[in-house]
């Protein structure tokens, strides 16, 4: 098909609304997944240990009770809460104490003297240093395991419909920030033209909003996020102003702030920039826009870097440039990459020069990319323990898989790029301009088809007056327009060096959406450094998780007369704390059978707890139960079951459960 042949394929308007629809569902597809099976995020900080320790049952109680982590974490007044059976508070109700030394985190809450025996619930709640909620619980007794009142929520700091919104929040703010950014670097480096283009400007104004408007969601969802996790508390002020004096919040105000002088630079871009003609002018305001534009998107960058993963740990002086680096870099790649796409598919003027100029920012990125992505990920990681097993490392591999996907993808969109020319476009303004130049009555035909019935009334001669001429002109100029850009784009989708071109950028903007989620998960994913030194110090101690209940079937013979049968155990509901037991005996004939003495003790082995002795009520016939049994701890639990069938005869069975 030669370069001035009529567009005979698909209508040039359904192919452009057909691929922002399919990038419309590809995005609520991958976004969608990731949100229903991400759950709430995951805690940066990690409780490393405890004094008393999880499960533990001293001989005295203890003067306070301290508990360390794995990195810094801001506290309040109810962070540490000490509870007994009753569910009363036993620690004195003080803000915790700051009882780090060096590297080591721990804060400590002091206790009532002349605490009674029995079991302690320890439930904290704080806040990581990079921003993210934490939360957990543990057990410990004193002098003996007992039964408890306390009753825990399930859910997970951060969790819940707020921990939902939140995150959506999240997702967009990355997803506005790649627009804004990198969809005004394309204008400004690649295509200054585009400046007078409505539809780069909509891609660029649409990711300032984005962004705006999830800062503020993410502003205002702070304090339940963190918190009560009741939306009801998003305008509590005194909430809000707490939330002010956080370092998240800091950082939330001021990409606000920056947001402000970004929607200037908007204005002037889209503008000022937009109108002016002289080169020497445009070229003096195109170095004050990049100069002024780069200093606002490092800004908002940084806003990210002062608050999340590159703020704490190790090297945060590295680490933050690096991560404002890191962040510029994916902006201008793949929000360059979606105002190619733009271009391509919604403007007729675009030309080869402009995508090779895009071609060698993305090349730059990609190589900016590599260099932070390795310093990030040592960091992050730091061995290839952590790399393959934990969540971060696994994210981090399908990041990596995906960029080299993207960079595949992206070898051929440079080939395309090769052999990419402006015939198209020059042939199409030509023809154009010809079509304007025609005779007059073929003009005139044109014009009469397109007007309107007022249009085609003839006009007496008397009403020949000047002032019609310059309206009927500037009518013709305008349908002169429409038929000269309807042309350019008939030949421009007729291209097929445009149209390979149009369709491997399109392949890279969906592997690119699937990569900046990914990229998304990872910040709200515990750095695999910081879960591998947690499992090395004692096991951090979580809100007691439901197991469902536990059924056992242990058969049994004390060698003596009718001493054959079989025990049945329910503990119910199978998990740390308060539990129900019921025991059945049958006889050997299935019968219910009622033995002389029933005895049951429960031993986690791992944890050196107990035997935790338990001594059912006969209820019926071969039937006995058990109020309020304690288990303070999940784990695999030994029970021993003593079964008395005579004054001689005796023998005690065991089989190990699932408890928590």
């Amino acid at each position: 098909m030669s370069a001035t042949a009529p567009y005979a394929g698909p209508s040039p308007i359904r192919r452009p609304v057909a691929a922002a629809a399919l990038l419309a569902a590809l995005v609520s597809l991958v976004f969608g997944l990731l949100l229903a099976g991400a759950g709430p995020a995951s805690a940066h900080a990690a409780l490393t240990g405890s004094d008393p320790q999880d499960g533990a049952v001293v001989d005295t109680a203890p003067k306070e009770v301290t508990l360390s982590f794995s990195e810094a974490i801001a506290v309040g007044d109810d962070s540490i809460r000490v509870l007994d059976p009753s569910g009363k508070r036993a620690d004195t109700e003080a803000e915790p104490r700051d009882l780090s030394e060096g590297s080591t985190v721990r804060y400590g809450v002091a206790l009532h003297s002349g605490l009674p025996d029995g079991t302690y619930t320890v439930a904290w709640q704080a806040i990581s240093a990079d921003s993210h909620p934490i939360s957990g619980a543990f057990t410990f007794s004193i002098g003996a395991p007992s039964e408890t009142t306390v009753a825990l929520s399930s859910q997970e700091a951060g969790g819940g419909p707020v921990g939902v919104v939140y995150d959506i929040a999240r997702y967009a703010a990355y997803g506005g920030f790649v627009l804004l950014v990198g969809g005004s670097a394309f204008v400004l480096i690649c295509w200054r033209g585009g400046a007078s283009a409505l539809p780069m400007q909509r891609l660029v104004v649409r990711g300032w909003l984005t962004l705006t408007a999830a800062t503020l969601v993410m502003l205002l969802l702070r304090n339940p996020y963190t918190g009560s996790g009741k939306f009801a508390d998003a305008f509590d002020l005194a909430g809000l102003q707490s939330v002010l004096d956080t370092k998240p919040g800091a950082a939330l105000v001021s990409r606000l702030l920056l947001l402000g002088a970004a929607a200037l630079f908007i204005a002037v871009l889209f503008g000022t920039y937009a109108r002016r003609e002289d080169e020497q002018e445009r070229k003096d305001l195109t170095f004050g826009l990049a100069v002024g534009g780069g200093v606002v998107a490092a800004g908002i960058a940084a806003t990210w870097a002062m608050s999340e993963h590159s703020s704490t740990g190790i090297q945060t002086s590295i680490a933050m440039p690096v991560d404002v680096a890191h962040l510029l870099a994916v902006a201008a790649w793949l929000g360059g990459l979606a105002a190619l796409l733009v271009a391509l598919y919604r403007t007729p003027d675009i030309g080869s020069a402009s995508v090779r100029r895009f071609s060698a920012v993305a090349f730059g990125s990609v190589v900016v990319l590599a260099a932070t992505g390795i310093y990030q990920s040592w960091r992050q990681v730091g061995s290839w323990s952590a790399l393959t097993g934990t969540r971060y490392g696994q994210l981090l591999i399908i990041k990596v898989a995906l960029i080299a996907v993207l960079l595949a993808v992206a070898w051929f969109s440079r080939r395309w790029t090769g052999r990419l020319t402006d015939a198209s476009v020059a042939s199409a303004g030509a023809e154009g301009t010809s079509a304007g130049a025609g005779d007059a009555s073929a003009g005139a035909e044109e014009e009469d088809a397109a007007a309107g019935p007022e249009d085609t009334t003839p006009t007496a001669p008397d009403e020949a007056s000047d002032d019609v001429a310059p309206e009927r002109a500037a009518q013709l100029a305008r349908q002169r327009a429409v038929l000269t850009a309807t042309k350019k784009k008939r030949i421009r989708d007729a291209d097929p060096e445009r149209s390979g071109l149009r369709r491997s950028v399109l392949a890279e903007a969906a592997v690119a959406v699937v990569l900046l989620a990914v990229t998304t998960m990872l910040t709200s994913t515990e750095p695999g450094r910081t879960e591998e030194e947690a499992a090395g110090g004692a096991t951090a101690a979580t809100a007691p998780a439901s197991a469902g209940p536990v059924n056992l079937s242990m058969p049994f013979d004390t060698g003596g007369q009718n001493g054959k049968g079989t025990v049945r155990i329910d503990i119910d509901p199978g998990r740390t704390g308060s539990n129900d037991l019921h025991v059945w005996i049958d006889g050997s004939d299935g019968e219910p059978m009622d033995v002389p003495e029933l005895k049951l003790a429960l031993t986690l082995e791992s944890k050196d707890i107990g035997p935790l002795p338990v001594v059912p009520d006969r209820l019926a016939e071969g039937h006995w139960t058990a109020s309020g049994v304690q288990i303070p701890m999940a784990g695999d639990w030994k029970i021993d079951v003593t079964v008395r069938t005579s004054d001689i005869d005796q023998v005690t069975i065991d089989k190990n459960a699932k408890i928590g």
